[in-house]
């Protein structure tokens, strides 16, 4: 756990940068989720909250693990150096994104749409919410709605070669992205207002770019790691 140290910041970190485009892909969803709060129990809303994203947090954990399980077996094998390569361009992609100077990573999120598709349909089984374990489950489902920055991460997690290392990598992103989510359901404007600033974005743009470039495999790493 001591050597995964680094990873895991790093990890929450990432999820702290993507706040921003967590606004744009969840901050609508967050907000139907809350208002599917049953009225009568509008005064445990924090507590509903937290449990949606425990669920949502919970799927990425379920996530990193099964596709941490491919990474693993290809851990011995060149397609181990494949992914790592492709996890570091899609997290490039991200930071392009987040900064606002390229889409193309939404083509990547139209491949989980599919999946969606399926999904969806189950979340209105659980809705009024009423109690905390119909939260979570809806939380649960809305961890597989396609997300660059998810499926960007994922990638990164799986590339480490450890189907357990990449489940708690993608907890610990969970962990990271739970105070932009929850300040959404809680409409908590100034923090909201605050990421969604141009040199905000930029900024975290351009951290999640150079993560890319230091995950991605080359002499480079030791120059960034120095810096």
């Amino acid at each position: 756990m001591t050597e995964l140290a680094p990873q895991l910041v790093s990890a929450l970190i990432l999820g702290l940068l993507g706040g921003g485009h967590c606004l744009g892909m969840c901050g609508g969803l967050m907000g139907a989720l809350t208002l599917a709060i049953a009225p009568e129990q509008r005064a445990q809303r924090l507590r509903l909250l937290l449990a949606y994203n425990l669920g949502r947090i919970l799927s990425y954990g379920v996530a990193g693990l099964l596709l941490g399980l491919a990474g693993w077996a290809l851990a011995s094998s060149p397609a181990a150096l494949v992914l790592r390569v492709a996890a570091a361009l899609l997290l490039i992609s991200m930071g392009l994104y987040l900064a606002g100077w390229w889409s193309g990573l939404t083509r990547v999120e139209a491949l989980g749409q599919g999946l969606w598709r399926h999904i969806q349909p189950l979340t209105r089984r659980f809705m009024p919410v009423d109690h905390a374990g119909k939260a979570l489950v809806l939380g649960g489902l809305w961890g597989w709605l396609p997300c660059g920055l998810v499926y960007s991460t994922l990638l990164w997690s799986a590339s480490q070669g450890d189907a357990l290392d990449s489940a708690a990598l993608m907890l610990a992103f969970g962990l990271g992205t739970l105070p932009v989510l929850l300040a959404t359901g809680m409409a908590a404007e100034r923090m909201i207002a605050l990421l969604r600033k141009r040199g905000v974005r930029t900024a975290g743009g351009l951290l999640v770019i150079l993560f890319g470039l230091w995950t991605l495999p080359g002499p480079h790493q030791h120059w960034l790691m120095g810096h």
